[in-house]
């Protein structure tokens, strides 16, 4: 039986150490700005990327991988003898599923397949390291497949943005479209559901949204054991430091993890944000 190797893209943002230590290959999505293609991760890193973007009067694009750079990556796994599971950032978020789909079809269905995540950033990362831990295990595909599946109901995610100014240049906010033209100082509260960004509510300042968070994940978390837990953020790095050593008193989770934003997401969510995703149970 051939292992199994974890194939994501770079919105899961997985920290390097994580990724050096499970069966795990993150292929770049790129970003293109004032005439140059970087990318994501590799080219421009987080820091740097919120850094200029909270300075420019222009706003980057984002592109997803092409079937080419698929069908390179799979190709060289399949030769090395491994089956290949594609756990890419949602269909909601982005045409890299429909992609990735496509190119699958001309490969062995019993040597690759792919899932609709329907997460993104540190929510993805997780249900990642689930299907790798059990790849690291000696599962086969379709073991790792229903891991990963099984893995998205226990996973949870809610952020809060300083501004809605980047969710709505990339027409991704759904429900939250409604705040728009609302009060400067309102914070919304969002989650990734059903695959979409979607919006919870909003509040007055940014110490009642992360309260808010809080709340939320306790809520989804249910009582339900072990937890993993992970902070991240664009540009804001203290404030998440804070928010994770809160919630790891509060949890009393197995595993924390600080990351950061993707610069490809944080494109889309800009400076300042905050995010918390949990995986409890499972």
């Amino acid at each position: 039986m051939n292992s199994v190797m974890i194939v994501t893209d770079s919105s899961a943002y997985l920290p390097m150490e994580l990724v050096a230590n499970q069966p795990i290959r993150v292929i770049p999505l790129t970003l293109n700005w004032d005439g140059r293609t970087y990318r994501d991760g590799v080219d421009i890193l987080a820091t740097e990327f919120y850094s200029r973007l909270s300075k420019s009067s222009s706003l980057p694009t984002t592109s997803q991988i092409s079937a080419g750079e698929f069908e390179r990556n799979i190709s060289e796994l399949l030769a090395a003898d491994y089956d290949v599971l594609l756990l890419p950032i949602s269909r909601g978020i982005s045409s890299t599923y429909q992609t990735a789909a496509c190119v699958v079809k001309s490969f062995p269905a019993e040597r690759v397949a792919v899932l609709d995540t329907k997460l993104v950033s540190m929510a993805l990362s997780f249900q990642v390291l689930e299907a790798a831990r059990a790849a690291a295990a000696g599962a086969n595909l379709a073991e790792c497949q229903q891991t990963a599946q099984q893995a998205y109901g226990h996973i949870g995610v809610y952020f809060t943005v300083d501004t809605l100014k980047y969710l709505s240049a990339g027409g991704r906010i759904n429900s939250a479209k409604r705040l728009l033209g609302t009060a400067l100082n309102i914070k919304p509260i969002l989650e990734i559901r059903g695959g979409n960004i979607e919006l919870v509510s909003s509040v007055r300042t940014r110490r009642k949204a992360i309260e808010s968070m809080l709340h939320l994940v306790e809520k989804g978390i249910n009582g339900r054991s072990p937890v993993r837990l992970s902070v991240f953020h664009a540009l804001a790095r203290d404030t998440a430091e804070d928010l994770l050593e809160t919630a790891r008193v509060r949890f009393s989770p197995i595993e924390c993890i600080l990351s950061e934003i993707s610069p490809v997401v944080g494109t889309h969510v800009g400076p300042g944000t905050i995010a918390v995703a949990y995986q409890a149970g499972g």
